[in-house]
């Protein structure tokens, strides 16, 4: 890695320090392996005055590396080096180790923090200078063996080598400040890939306009229960039933190192309401290989899938329908009323015309004549 050299400065001393912290900010952002395993501390002047670099050491195993990356058998070594220079004006104190690597939750290779055990590829390597003090300027390289045990499964492993400090800040809180390279390692014998689809569910967030598509909402979570380190493809589709309106989304999602999960959630606009919504979520994944030149063949790339479903309701039309069917049953109920008033109406007449009829008194021929009308029965 170049360095520019800078000459000396004619800006008044209050302006070097500024020039110097500015200088000093910019070697850590771009020092190589800087943004590896790296870890703040409470104390700003730390972040500004020390800083330092690692990267692995040009040797038998390959130049320019990135990182570290081995095929082994079991009970197989293998010897290497990281390279640490102080950057910083002052000497510092680091201290060297490795330790099992783990994902993140949003898929980020980590490793686990200094005096966590390891009980993997973190304790198989053994580093020859685990302290070390460095002058300013100062660039030495640190060997280190990684020995596979021989009863270790077949398979990927992950972990990193580490450069770290301990600072302790003003309240006494000690934080620890780390460069790293990352270590991987894939024990020779049978690979057995396997990936699972779990936890698919979707949810479907629709718009007051009827005729305009809503939002899906897919969750899921990728499980790599095999051996191998994964690299999946994923693609997510939601459709209405029958695959009617399907809208898809492709996704990138990191490398998985066996035995790791990672859930991801994935938004879909413009699908529409068709009142049932199915989600199909399908990964591809591949089989990393460990970045070294080898002529293993490597396994098929495996498909693994999950689906979920959900009501996907047009809520407006369905309010305006429901609207359309209240006022015809209310116009119906209106009219079955007044039909049947009218009808009551019709009765009560009926029914009083006959009890008018039967309280009046019909004009009888052979009735008796009343007492007292002066006539005599057979008189002229």
């Amino acid at each position: 890695m170049s360095q520019a050299i800078l000459s000396p400065s004619p800006l008044p001393r209050r302006h070097r320090g500024f020039l110097a912290v500015v200088f000093g900010l910019l070697l850590a952002l771009t020092a190589p392996g800087a943004a590896s395993f790296a870890q703040t501390t409470a104390d700003p002047s730390y972040e500004t005055t020390v800083s330092w670099s690692v990267r692995p050491a040009d040797t038998a195993q390959g130049t320019g590396r990135p990182n570290f990356a081995y095929e082994l058998a079991p009970g197989g070594t293998v010897g290497d080096a990281l390279i640490v220079t102080n950057r910083s004006v002052d000497p510092i104190d680091l201290g060297i180790y490795a330790a099992d690597g783990f994902l993140t939750a949003d898929g980020t290779l980590d490793i686990l923090a200094g005096g966590e055990p390891s009980t993997e590829l973190g304790s198989w390597v053994d580093i020859d200078v685990p302290e070390l003090t460095l002058a300013s300027g100062q660039t030495v390289e640190i060997p280190f063996t990684v020995a596979v045990p021989a009863e270790a499964s077949p398979g990927d492993y992950a972990a990193g080598v580490v450069a770290s400090m301990l600072v302790t800040g003003d309240d006494g809180t000690i934080t620890e400040r780390r460069l790293g390279s990352r270590i991987h390692l894939r024990v020779l014998g049978d690979l057995a890939p396997a990936l699972s689809v779990t936890n698919v569910s979707v949810d479907y967030h629709g718009t007051a306009n009827p005729i305009e598509g809503g939002a899906a909402t897919v969750t899921y979570t990728l499980v790599n229960d095999g051996n191998t380190r994964l690299s999946p493809d994923v693609d997510v589709s939601v459709a209405g039933p029958f695959g009617w309106a399907p809208v898809t989304a492709v996704e990138e999602v990191p490398d998985l190192l066996p035995r790791s999960s990672i859930e991801r959630t994935v938004e879909l606009a413009s699908v529409p309401p068709l009142a049932l919504l199915t989600a199909d979520v399908t990964a591809t994944s591949t089989v990393v290989s460990p970045g070294i030149t080898t002529d293993a063949v490597l396994p098929e790339p495996l498909v693994s899938n999950g689906s979920a479903a959900t009501a996907a309701v047009p809520w407006t039309v369905l309010a305006i329908v429901l609207v359309i069917a209240a006022l015809v049953f209310w116009r119906i109920r209106a009219h079955k009323r007044a039909k049947a008033q009218h009808q009551r109406a019709i009765d009560d007449a009926v029914a009083a015309a006959k009890a008018d009829l039967a309280t009046s008194e019909p004009t009888d021929a052979t009735a008796p004549v009343p007492a007292g009308s002066g006539a005599t029965p057979g008189s002229p």
